[in-house]
């Protein structure tokens, strides 16, 4: 059974429908914890989150350095920094000169979870260090809520100890721990898309989790970026319009109509079920494999909905896209790619 969240955390029932969708954000005082930001510093600038992040930051008019495995197209306001986490010069020369760090690359998903440590605790740790010996003293961590819930996964123990290592800094640190992230070149949701479209979608066992878009996601990243003080030595936990998550048979729903299916069926996994189905996608698809043990052992966890005690000031961001919006947008997207 889910554990009770406390007062501070409700589950769906009469008052969510009768909660407005979304809460109007105050006005803020001209200034008002703000730093003035015009050059940020991102990791992971290629990948799913980092894609995002990079066009909210030039959408805001900022320049942007990118960290980058390989070479990339010319942007405007856009310097590619060739290196990785473990290159110690690169994250010198990522971090000098510009006025914030956002640090998101890192390893979600490997068969190999010793992989964890290296990526997620010794890079994050790098680029701590790299970001201090610049005299950079904004840094935008991106863990995960997986960190909630260290002893459930190898993974969310990572980023646990990533977390530790940015709040042991001396640095103007703010934590944003993003619940499941889908949207735009979002490859793991692209599963629940495909089956949703043969009209099944298993699903772990009965819990909630919430959701963000990631355009939602990166621009609060870039916000975060340009706070002062109201978002120093803060943790986030971000989510879209609803702030008592989705039943996974629910969201297995969601995902069918935006597909164009009035209905799907969504069977209950156990755990074992779960399990056994890992190890068949490791010896099929090997390091590419994307339902992991590890995985498994979050996915069966019944609450990875946000605490609404950690949601971030209204007078820095709001969500933009409803679950509803936001998976169509999503299945367009897939469907224009011709990934679905």
């Amino acid at each position: 059974m889910p554990r009770d969240p406390g007062p501070a955390r409700q589950r769906a029932g009469s008052e969510a429908r009768l909660r407005p969708a979304r809460r109007r954000r105050p006005p803020r005082p001209h200034g008002a914890g703000v730093a003035v930001v015009t050059h940020v510093a991102i990791t992971g600038a290629t990948g799913f989150v980092g894609h995002a992040t990079l066009d909210a930051a030039l959408a805001k008019g900022l320049r942007v350095r990118a960290l980058t495995r390989r070479n990339q197209h010319a942007r405007e306001r856009v310097e590619w920094v060739s290196g990785t986490l473990d290159n110690d010069a690169a994250l010198a020369e990522l971090a000098t000169g510009v006025d914030a760090v956002i640090h998101i690359a890192g390893l979600t998903n490997t068969p190999d979870t010793s992989e964890f440590d290296r990526a997620n605790v010794a890079g994050t740790q790098r680029m701590l260090a790299a970001t201090g010996a610049a005299g950079i003293r904004r840094f935008v961590f991106v863990s995960s809520l997986s960190a909630r819930e260290p002893e459930l996964s190898a993974y969310g123990a990572s980023k646990a100890r990533a977390e530790e290592l940015v709040k042991a800094s001396d640095l103007e640190w703010t934590i944003v721990r993003p619940p499941g992230v889908y949207g735009p070149r979002d490859k793991d949701y692209l599963d629940l898309f495909k089956a949703a479209k043969l009209g099944i979608v298993p699903v772990p066992p009965a819990g909630r989790s919430s959701l963000i878009h990631v355009e939602d996601l990166a621009r609060l990243l870039i916000a975060l970026a340009c706070a002062g003080s109201i978002a120093t030595h803060r943790t986030y936990e971000p989510w879209d319009d609803n702030p008592y998550g989705y039943e996974h048979t629910e969201l297995a729903q969601m995902i069918g109509e935006a597909v164009g299916r009035s209905q799907v069926f969504a069977p209950s996994l156990p755990e074992p079920l779960l399990q056994i189905a890992a190890r068949i996608d490791k010896a099929l698809r090997g390091h590419k494999a994307k339902l992991t043990e590890d995985r498994v052992g979050y996915m069966v966890h019944p609450d990875w909905v946000c605490d609404v005690r950690k949601a971030p000031p209204l007078s820095l961001w709001q969500a933009v896209w409803d679950g509803e919006a936001g998976l169509k947008m999503t299945a367009e997207w897939y469907r224009e790619q011709g990934w679905l």
